[in-house]
């Protein structure tokens, strides 16, 4: 990506922060302006020189010229105004109305995107009748309705394409209309003509890396040399879970946006799904600090309080949640996790089930309801909330592991082998996902299958201690008693460096490592193990006893011999 400094990119932000606003691009200018806030504080002597300048005319390297954007048609200024104002209150067919007749860019971009807004808008109305009427096509098939408004805009868009009058927005608009028509190579390519011609319009690179969702197909993309290529970057290394990879490019850019709750949330969501919840849950402390209102990605957050079961901080967020904003889908989530962690799942699924009545497409919501549904023992829901994430989202490795342990539940190893194999795929250094394939081998009396999953978990930092536990009893099955007591010996190390000197399997380990080093002649070191477990106390004392009375008599018979 080009060098950037950051006057340039403040020059850029600040005029793409008006520009998006006019054309009624809300969550683009909003995306511009947390971006120009998150710039190192401006000197003062900068501020005297004014703030001019367009995102299209700020320089992207040093020798590219860059076409500026076409001001407003004579006299269509008012016409503008009125209709931004009826877009505003989404009354999007009448704001097309009024517009009808523009010539001038902003003009004519609010037109069109208020029609396909006015075709969404009555897309989501009309499938939400086929629901109530029982009409639609089930619960996972797509419903029949679709944007009336498609045909227009395509004939319109291409024409000024065609003429060559379309600016970066319009090839923007255009690319969303083909992608709704089904057509993903030409929307590709009207979006990349989009982030070419005005690079800070943030839904434009967003659009871009949902239809190129993998990080090799990004990166094959002829993207602009441009600053904003990075943020897209990061942004598609983390959405396919390219964790290690999305947290370096982060930290890289908090650098330069050291002010960023956007880069900062993203930093710390990396980290969680890294599994390195110290690290997350300082980073989002941190950006609620100075940021206590933003709800974007706080769903992420209470889902560390959750696993770390923090339930005092995760009964605050909530309370803070529901002051900020109750109907949000990322509240929603919130709440529900809070009260799954209190142990009312009935309650938490009627809070994720208002997430999704709020935005059916969020995500979290889906795979939250499916682990809820897996506490409830109700594994027809769980697996259909499960499909549903994997529909929305083929990347997430959450709902695949949860279809397996619902296939588990039902006792059905085949179809759980497969869900698993595909979590395993996406999250190749997940300890859990090779442990949960390796219980399924073993289910399927495929052993050998089962001790290579196995290693596959320890290889990966197996923080449960589940993989050498197996390992030993697996390797025990098979009559190799060295392997199993090099695995029993993991085990202990394991133990020990958690602090966690009891418990089943450690007693298990000993056991069976007093014994060995007794066959082996290694008497002291069987004798050190019996006096651990006689310390643990259990069921074991009595065998440790009797192992010891015999290493004794043998030590007698020798001394006797």
């Amino acid at each position: 990506a080009s060098h950037m400094s950051a006057d340039e990119a403040r020059i850029a932000l600040r005029s793409a922060v008006r520009e998006l606003s006019e054309r009624g691009l809300r969550l683009s200018a909003k995306w511009a302006a947390e971006q120009l806030f998150g710039l190192p504080p401006e000197a003062p002597s900068d501020r005297e020189m004014g703030d001019g300048g367009s995102c299209s005319a700020a320089p992207m390297s040093q020798d590219e010229p860059v076409p500026a954007l076409p001001a407003p048609a004579e006299g269509e200024e008012d016409a503008v105004l009125l209709a931004k104002s009826y877009f505003d209150v989404n009354e999007f067919r009448r704001a097309a109305h009024v517009l009808r007749g523009a010539r001038g860019g902003c003009g004519r971009f609010l037109r069109w995107y208020a029609l396909f807004l006015a075709g969404e808008k009555r897309q989501a109305e009309e499938a939400a009748e086929e629901k109530g009427a029982g009409t639609g096509t089930g619960g996972l098939a797509r419903g029949r309705a679709s944007n009336n408004q498609l045909a227009l805009l395509d004939t319109e868009l291409s024409a000024a394409a065609e003429a060559g009058t379309l600016d970066g927005f319009g090839f923007y608009l255009r690319g969303l209309v083909l992608r709704e028509m089904r057509q993903p190579e030409d929307a590709t390519a009207a979006l990349l003509k989009a982030v070419e011609m005005y690079p800070c319009l943030w839904a434009a690179w967003t659009a871009l890396a949902a239809l190129h969702p993998s990080p090799e197909a990004a990166a094959a993309l002829t993207t602009p040399a441009h600053w904003m290529a990075e943020f897209f970057h990061a942004h598609v290394a983390l959405e396919a879970q390219d964790n290690l990879r999305a947290g370096e490019m982060y930290d890289s850019l908090l650098m330069r946006w050291p002010r960023s709750s956007y880069v900062q949330a993203q930093a710390a969501i990396a980290r969680y799904n890294l599994r390195d919840f110290e690290e997350a849950q300082q980073r989002f402390e941190l950006l609620l600090e100075h940021d206590p209102y933003r709800l974007d990605g706080i769903d992420t957050f209470s889902n560390i309080l959750y696993v770390k079961e923090e339930k005092r901080k995760l009964s605050a967020l909530a309370h803070a949640c529901v002051e900020v904003d109750k109907y949000r889908p990322e509240s929603c989530c919130v709440i529900g996790n809070y009260f799954s962690l209190k142990g009312a799942h009935e309650k938490a699924v009627l809070y994720f089930r208002r997430a999704l009545r709020l935005d059916g497409s969020f995500l979290a919501a889906w795979t939250l309801m499916g682990h809820e549904y897996v506490e409830l023992k109700n594994t027809a829901a769980a697996a259909d909330a499960y499909r549903r994430a994997v529909e929305i989202s083929p990347k997430d490795y959450r709902a695949w592991y949860g279809l397996g342990q619902t296939y588990e539940i039902l006792a059905m190893p085949y179809y759980a082998l497969f869900y698993y194999r595909k979590a395993t795929t996406l999250r190749p250094y997940d300890a859990r996902m090779w442990c949960a394939m390796a219980g399924c081998y073993k289910q399927l009396d495929q052993k050998q299958e089962a001790i290579m999953c196995y290693r596959r978990a320890e290889s990966n930092d197996d923080r449960e201690g589940i993989a050498d536990t197996e390992l030993a009893r697996l390797y025990l099955d098979a009559g190799d008693r060295e392997q199993a007591a090099h695995y029993y010996k993991s085990v202990l190390t394991q133990r020990e460096s958690h602090g966690d000197a009891g418990g089943k399997e450690v007693a298990e380990a000993l056991l069976f490592l007093a014994n060995y080093c007794k066959d082996i002649g290694q008497v002291d070191q069987a004798q050190q193990h019996c006096s651990r477990l006689l310390d643990l106390g259990g069921t074991d004392r009595d065998a440790a006893k009797a192992l010891l009375r015999d290493i004794r008599s043998q030590q007698q018979h020798a001394a006797g011999a």
